[in-house]
This record gives structure tokens, C-alpha cells and sequence, in this order.
């Protein structure tokens, strides 16, 4: 018997109901990500990263400020358009907050508020460095839909001006994939995280000034063992489009057609695209993206790949497989355009 690996991905990446842990942020870069950034730690349970959030602090210590968390099992954030106001150096944000607990009872509550952020000059600043930090937050219970709670505006100042590709990715992204994503429409599928590459074209000298595209990963489904995500890429010009990856299609055959059994041929029998990842990482150290599908959930069959950005797009250079069920991590080398002779 033949099985596509069409057909094993989608059995891995199948939504149930338990909940793999979040990946790991930690942004200060602007008020809506610091704010991600605490509740990431918030649903990761390291209190003290975001009891370091806060410059006055939120509670009489970390254990303390751990204590408030004990039943609560996630945090779902919504972020509205945040203001700023000017003094003295010291540069202070308004943002609108709505947020939804979930306790370990399965009940939710739902607040919404503001929080106040306080960035003092980095030009100016000496050591220690102080960087972008929480100075107070104000909430209060709520009902209904954390969009239609949350506040139009906190505080008198200007917008912060709008960052239009981020802008345009959310807005494509609901467009794509708001009907296959099932956590299209939840508040922290919205929010992706962002990367910088800067690069130039094999064509260009040394000197040339750097290109810069912008990478979206957005959260599309999470399941007891695998997260799949979708990617968008903004090009200099801000123009944004989805990105496909390059994947092997795969003729898999087992001994006797027996899936569980030894695995007797595989071979790659072509390639096509696919617009989204499993348990997918961007480093920026090397530009490339990582994948790694397990296709139960002790992790022993699997599938990863490994994408990197050149030419302004990314391409496939590395694929492994570990077609057996036999309680051993023993992958086959499929494809390597990546590693050194």
C-alpha cells in the first residue's frame, strides 16, 4: 500500500483539544509587542520575565504575581491603536488592552483596559540601559468578544504612526487563510510574529546598500503535538504576498502494507507547494526556516525540512524523513543542497 505524505501531514496536523506551549517571545520593539511579549510569558509560565515587564511592580513579588496566575491556563490579547505623548526625553504609550483567561475549569473571563508604557530616549540614556517598559495597567471586567470590548483609544496623545505592511499582512492573511486557519479569527492568531532580512541579489557588489523584506508568521492551528503556520513576506516596496514552500511528495512502502511495519522503499516522485508549516521556526542568524512535523506523538516518524531566504525568496535545501513507527528517531536524508561536501 502507498500513503502520500499529503495525507500523513494532515493526520499530524489535525486540531485537538490539548494545547502545545507557545514559542518563545520576547519583543520590546514596539508597545503592542512588549504587550504580546507578557502575555507569552503569562501562558508560559515565566513570571518572572514578565514580572520584569513592569517598572513599578505588579505585585508584592514574582511568587506573588505567580500566585494570581494559578488557575488560569492561557491569556488571549487584543491590541487597539496605541497613542504617545512626549516629555522631557521620555516618550510615554497609551495602549488599548482586551484580554481573555481561560482557567484550568474551562471558564473565561474577560477584561479590558489600558496600559501605560514608558520609553526614555536611547540616545541618551547610559548604562544600565532602561529599555521599553510597563509603567501601570488599568482593567476591568467586561463582556463579550474581546474586539467588541476592546477601548477606541486610551489617552489624549497622537497615534502612533501605522505600520502599513503589518497592516496589509493581517489583513491578507484573514483574506487566505480565514477559512482553513481555525485560529484565523482569535485574537492572538492576529498578531505574528515579524523579522527583519536584510539581503542583496547575487548580481549586486559588496557595496550595494542592503535590500530589507520583512517576514509574518502567523499562528493557522495548534493541535496536542504540532502548530502550523502560515508565512507572509512584505518586499522593500511594502508590497506583501503569501509564501509556498517547496515540498517533496513522497511514495511510501511499508512491508506487507503494513503501516506499522518496516518501511521497505521511499522515494521522492515529485514536488509541490505548500503554504504553511509545521512546528516552523525563522532564525535570523541564517535565514532559514525550519520545519518539523511529527506525525504521532512520541516523535519517532516524522518529517522536517529546511528553507532559506536568497534571492529575495526562499528556497528548499534540506528534507528528512522518519517513515517507521518503531519508537526510534532514525531519518532519511532526502534531499541536501545545504550541507558541505
Amino acid at each position: 500500500m502507498r500513503f502520500a505524505l499529503i495525507a500523513a501531514a494532515a493526520m499530524a496536523a489535525s486540531p485537538v483539544p490539548a494545547l502545545a506551549q507557545e514559542a518563545y517571545l520576547d519583543d520590546r520593539s514596539t508597545p503592542e509587542a512588549l504587550l504580546r511579549s507578557l502575555y507569552n510569558a503569562v501562558n508560559r509560565q515565566e513570571y518572572a520575565r514578565a514580572f520584569d515587564y513592569f517598572s513599578t511592580p505588579p505585585a508584592a513579588s514574582v511568587e506573588a504575581y505567580a500566585a494570581g496566575y494559578a488557575e488560569t491556563e492561557h491569556v488571549a490579547l487584543a491590541t487597539g491603536a496605541a497613542t504617545t505623548e512626549g516629555a522631557a526625553g521620555t516618550t510615554f504609550y497609551a495602549v488599548p488592552v482586551a484580554i481573555r483567561a481561560r482557567g484550568k475549569d474551562g471558564g473565561e473571563q474577560v477584561f479590558a483596559g489600558c496600559y501605560t508604557l514608558r520609553l526614555s530616549n536611547p540616545q541618551i540614556q547610559g548604562t544600565p540601559y532602561t529599555p521599553l517598559h510597563i509603567e501601570k495597567a488599568s482593567l476591568k471586567r467586561a463582556e463579550g468578544a474581546l474586539n467588541d470590548v476592546l477601548p477606541a483609544q486610551c489617552g489624549d496623545g497622537a497615534p502612533v504612526e501605522a505600520d502599513a505592511a503589518l497592516s496589509n499582512a493581517r489583513a491578507m492573511f484573514a483574506a487566505t487563510y480565514g477559512e482553513t486557519c481555525t485560529l484565523a479569527g482569535d485574537p492572538e492568531a492576529a498578531e505574528p510574529q515579524v523579522y527583519s532580512i536584510p539581503f542583496n541579489y547575487s548580481y549586486e557588489s559588496a557595496d550595494t546598500p542592503k535590500h530589507e523584506a520583512r517576514l509574518f508568521r502567523f499562528l493557522c492551528d495548534r493541535g496536542a503535538y504540532n502548530e502550523l503556520h502560515a508565512y507572509l513576506l512584505a518586499d522593500e516596496n511594502g508590497n506583501v504576498s503569501p509564501l509556498q514552500f517547496a515540498t517533496p511528495e513522497l511514495d511510501i512502502q511499508y512491508e506487507n502494507d503494513d503501516r506499522e511495519g518496516k518501511v521497505e522503499d521511499l522515494r521522492i516522485i515529485g514536488y509541490k507547494t505548500d503554504g504553511r508549516l509545521v512546528n516552523s521556526e525563522y532564525d535570523p542568524e541564517t535565514l532559514t526556516l525550519l520545519s518539523h512535523a511529527k506525525w504521532r506523538g512520541m516523535g519517532d516518524a516524522f518529517s522536517s525540512g529546511k528553507w532559506i531566504f536568497r534571492e529575495g525568496s526562499f528556497s528548499l535545501v534540506r528534507y528528512d524523513m522518519d517513515a517507521s513507527y518503531d519508537g526510534e528517531s532514525e531519518p532519511v536524508t532526502l534531499l541536501d543542497y545545504h550541507s558541505g561536501p
